[in-house]
C-alpha cells in the first residue's frame, strides 16, 4: 500500500487516484455541511415566523372562536399558548404609491406563540396604547418608502368588500382604514414583502368581523417531540371541520425544494466522485500488469484466481479508505473552522452557515466505501486464468 513501485509511472499514478479520492471526499462534504448548514439557517426563520400548529377552517376563510374551541384548547395537555390571527389579502397606499400584499391582524398573545417581536430593527412592536399601530415588513417600507412614526401621512389598507354581484360604484366597494406605521421587522425578502401586522380588532373591523371571528388559532406546543401526538388529539377534539397543520406541513414546497436541492448536489458531487474513482480502476490495474511474475508465482504456489483478486480488491480498497479519512477529516477542520472562526462570508456581517452532523459524515462514508469497493473489484477483474499463465 505504501511502498514505491520501481515503476514511477504507477507512482504517479497511484498519487493522482489518492489525490482525486481525497478532494472528491472533502468536496462532497463540504457541500452536505453547507446544505445543512443553510437548511438549518433557513428553518430557523420559519420557527421565528410560522407556529408550531395551526387551525383553520376547511370551509371558508374564517370561524367564531366558541366556548367549545377554547375549552378543547385550555384542556390540551401539550398546548403551551394559543393566539387567534385574522390573515387577509389587501391593498396598501402610501403617499400615492401601493402595493398588494397581506393584513395579519394578531391579538396580544401572538409574541407567546413566534417571536416575531425580535425581527423588529426599526421601531416597537404592536402596543395597545397606539390601536392603529401597524409593523410592516422591510421590504413594503421599501416598495412603499414608509419609515415608523410618521404623523403626517397614514399607510391605508383596503380590502374589498363581502357581497355578490357587479360593482356599480367603485369607491364603495373597498372597506378601509388608516394605521401607523410604528415598526418595520426584517426576517427573509418573502416575508418582508408579504405581511403587515395590526391588532386583531382592527383587522376585524377592516374586514367587518364578528367579535370572535377569525382566520386561524396559532399554537405552541410544551414539547416539541410531542407535536404529532398533540396534532392527533386535536384532530380528533375538534373533529372534521378544522385543518390541523404543523409547521412542515405548512411550508410543504420549501422543505420539498431543500430535500430536492440536497439530493441534487449529492447526486451531481457521487458523479464527481465515480470519475474520480476510474483513476484508482486504473492504477489497480497498473499494479496487476506491474506484479504479472509475482501472481504466476502465487499462482504456481497454490493460490487460486478468486485468492489473487482479493488481494488487489483490498489494496484498492485502502486505498479509497485512506483517502476518504484524509478527505473527511480535513472537510471536518475546516467546517470546525468555519463555525468557529467564520472563514467564508456571505455579507460583511453573515458568514456562510454550515453544520457538522453525523448524518453527513456517515453518508460520505459510506458512499465512498461503496464506490472504492466496487472499483476495486472492476479493476480485479482483469486477472484471469490467461494472465497468470501467459
Amino acid at each position: 500500500m505504501f511502498s514505491k513501485s520501481s515503476n514511477n509511472t504507477i507512482n504517479i499514478i497511484t498519487l493522482i487516484a489518492g489525490i482525486g479520492v481525497i478532494v472528491g471526499s472533502l468536496a462532497l462534504f463540504i457541500v452536505l455541511s453547507g446544505f445543512s448548514g443553510l437548511r438549518t439557517f433557513s428553518v430557523g426563520f420559519l420557527n421565528t415566523s410560522d407556529p408550531d400548529l395551526k387551525i383553520t377552517a376547511v370551509k371558508g376563510k374564517s370561524f367564531v372562536l366558541n366556548n367549545t374551541i377554547k375549552s378543547v384548547l385550555e384542556q390540551e395537555n401539550g398546548v403551551l399558548n394559543y393566539s387567534k390571527v385574522i390573515e387577509e389579502r389587501a391593498f396598501f397606499e402610501y403617499n400615492k404609491k401601493t402595493h398588494i400584499a397581506y393584513i395579519k391582524g394578531v391579538d396580544s398573545n401572538y409574541i407567546n406563540v413566534n417571536s416575531m417581536d425580535t425581527t423588529i430593527y426599526i421601531g416597537t412592536w404592536l402596543d395597545k396604547n397606539i390601536p392603529y399601530g401597524s409593523v410592516i415588513g422591510n421590504g413594503i417600507s421599501n416598495i412603499l418608502s414608509v419609515g415608523v412614526f410618521d404623523f403626517i401621512e397614514p399607510l391605508t389598507i383596503y380590502v374589498p368588500k363581502p357581497g355578490k354581484g357587479y360593482i356599480m360604484n367603485p369607491k364603495n366597494a373597498f372597506s378601509k382604514i388608516n394605521t401607523q406605521p410604528i415598526g418595520i421587522f426584517a426576517l427573509t425578502d418573502d416575508l418582508d414583502k408579504k405581511f403587515t401586522f395590526v391588532q386583531l380588532n382592527v383587522a376585524q373591523q377592516l374586514l367587518n368581523y364578528k367579535e370572535n371571528q377569525i382566520s386561524a388559532i396559532e399554537l405552541k406546543v410544551d414539547n416539541p417531540n410531542s407535536l404529532e401526538d398533540v396534532q392527533n388529539s386535536l384532530s380528533k377534539k375538534l373533529g372534521n371541520k378544522f385543518t390541523i397543520k404543523n409547521r412542515k406541513q405548512l411550508n410543504a414546497v420549501f422543505y420539498k425544494m431543500l430535500n430536492t436541492e440536497n439530493l441534487t448536489s449529492y447526486l451531481i458531487f457521487t458523479l464527481i466522485l465515480i470519475i474520480a474513482l476510474f483513476n484508482v480502476i486504473g492504477a489497480v490495474i497498473m499494479m496487476i500488469l506491474e506484479k504479472k511474475d509475482n501472481l504466476k508465482t502465487l499462482y504456481n504456489l497454490g493460490a487460486n484466481i478468486k485468492q489473487i483478486k482479493k488481494v488487489f480488491v483490498l489494496q484498492g480498497f485502502l486505498l479509497t479508505f485512506f483517502g476518504m479519512l484524509i478527505g473527511v477529516g480535513t472537510g471536518i477542520l475546516l467546517v470546525l473552522l468555519q463555525k468557529k472562526y467564520h472563514l467564508f462570508m456571505i455579507t460583511k456581517h453573515l458568514s456562510y452557515p454550515v453544520e457538522l452532523t453525523f448524518f453527513n459524515v456517515f453518508t460520505v462514508m459510506a458512499t465512498i466505501l461503496i464506490l472504492g469497493y466496487l472499483a476495486s473489484k472492476i479493476a480485479s477483474s482483469r486477472i484471469s486464468k490467461k494472465l497468470v499463465e501467459a
